[in-house]
């Protein structure tokens, strides 16, 4: 790739990267201001309220992907970009100010709760835009290898949350952490988030929608409408199929996995955190490479290694981490469990970025990722917890699993899409259509 396309993925990663810091350390940070905003009691309890004001962030993403989308899609990727970071910007700020239970009752929990609805907004967004941006920046025959560094800097989000969480655990008290230490990671998003507007600001738009004329849309007019996704609502049933299992496993072993292992396992607070660190950091550099791999083999072998991996891993990995006991043994069974999620995350950006034409691209990604996210991804966590609130843990095992086995048939029998010309996607009767069955 040339040099303008290194700097479009890495302009358009680092934004993402801020992203999902300020997405992620909601969940990374919960366990300690879990009982700032909600009385006293069952701390299992407090995190089922806190984790439904999380789930609550993803059911706006679907607002937000259609807003957003339609703004990348009649704008430019560019001014979606630019407006996902502003929102996040402003949540995090929200959130780190936002009054305690002690000081203003369950009023702190309403600031919280429009603060997740924002970045819901944001990340609705933020997905679809970044996933159609580094797509469309570049070399055709690298798509899945540029596309993968979306998993890459949301990954790389977390990664820093974490990182931050472990530098705190390790300069502060038990006390302090839980009183108003973290306020901190919200401060350091919403000052991250105000960078990255401004490098925004100054990106380049992609060839692929500045040069676009047959666009797959019959008029400029209904670029980015709910009018023109409908013309191709195949792809978008299929865009929430194929990630229904991936975005369940994805949340299960990033952003539940330190919740499960201290909750759950018995590990330390700052013994789980480490062990999610460590992964992540590996789970992050295999996407590349997982990527690079997926332009060379095609896109269809990564999805149905993964969605047979997790079909039927997910439950002898979970039992065997719920004994595991000590770092060593819960890390490698967290690194297995990544893996296997690898096989969805490195590429399921360019995936869905390739089944749609330039015109309703963003939309047609974000609306129905965003649905998918919201049904799965997003009350993974709260659905684990129920589970074990009532007793029955395992049943969380097969429902991640089932999910799975859902999104396998779908990719056993989706035609392969690395191949596609993205300017040249059109309609599900085209030559270039992925819905027809596989050979």
């Amino acid at each position: 790739m040339g040099r303008e396309q290194w700097k479009k993925i890495l302009v358009g990663s680092a934004g993402n990267m801020v992203e999902w810091f300020d997405w992620f350390v909601y969940a990374s940070f919960a366990t300690y201001f879990a009982g700032a905003f909600f009385p006293d009691g069952n701390p299992t309890a407090q995190l089922m309220n806190t984790a439904g004001i999380f789930a609550v962030g993803f059911f706006m993403r679907p607002v937000g992907g259609w807003l957003l989308g339609r703004v990348g899609d009649r704008k430019g990727r560019k001014a979606a970009l630019t407006l996902t970071v502003t929102l996040m910007s402003a949540s995090a700020v929200l959130i780190a100010v936002a009054p305690t239970y002690a000081v203003a009752g369950y009023g702190g929990a309403v600031v919280l709760l429009i603060a997740r609805l924002l970045q819901g907004l944001s990340v609705g967004g933020e997905y679809a835009a970044s996933a159609t941006y580094l797509t469309e920046a570049s070399d055709p025959k690298r798509r899945g290898f540029a596309s993968s560094f979306q998993y890459v800097s949301m990954t790389a989000g977390q990664i820093v949350g974490l990182g931050l969480m472990i530098l705190l655990q390790r300069t502060m008290t038990d006390g302090a952490l839980h009183s108003w230490g973290w306020r901190i990671p919200f401060i350091i998003g919403a000052l991250g988030a105000a960078i990255i507007f401004w490098l925004r600001r100054s990106m380049l738009e992609t060839e692929v929608y500045a040069e676009s004329a047959d666009d797959g849309v019959t008029s400029a007019d209904d670029k980015g409408t709910l009018k023109a996704l409908w013309a191709h609502k195949r792809e978008a049933f299929l865009v929430i199929a194929l990630t229904m299992g991936g975005t369940v496993a994805y949340y299960t072993y990033t952003t539940y996995l330190t919740k499960y292992l201290s909750n759950s396992a018995g590990l330390s607070k700052e013994t789980a955190t480490l062990v999610s660190f460590c992964a992540l950091i590996v789970f992050a550099c295999l996407q590349p490479l997982a990527g690079a791999l997926s332009d060379r083999i095609g896109r269809r072998p990564l999805l149905i290694t993964f969605a047979v991996g997790s079909t039927f891993l997910t439950v002898p990995i979970m039992t065997l981490l719920q004994h595991a006991g000590s770092f060593w043994p819960a890390l490698g069974l967290s690194l297995l469990a990544l893996v296997v999620v690898t096989g969805y995350t490195s590429i399921n950006a360019c995936v869905k970025a390739e089944l749609f034409p330039t015109g309703i691209r963003a939309l047609g990604v974000a609306l129905p990722y965003a649905i998918a996210n919201a049904l799965f991804g997003g009350t993974a966590e709260y659905v684990a917890l129920w589970f074990k609130d009532g007793g029955m843990e395992s049943g969380f095992y097969w429902y991640v699993a089932g999910c799975a086995a859902v999104s396998l048939i779908v990719y056993l029998s989706m035609r392969e899409t690395r191949d596609i010309d993205l300017n040249r996607v059109k309609d599900a009767d085209s030559a270039d259509s992925p819905l027809e069955p596989a050979l």
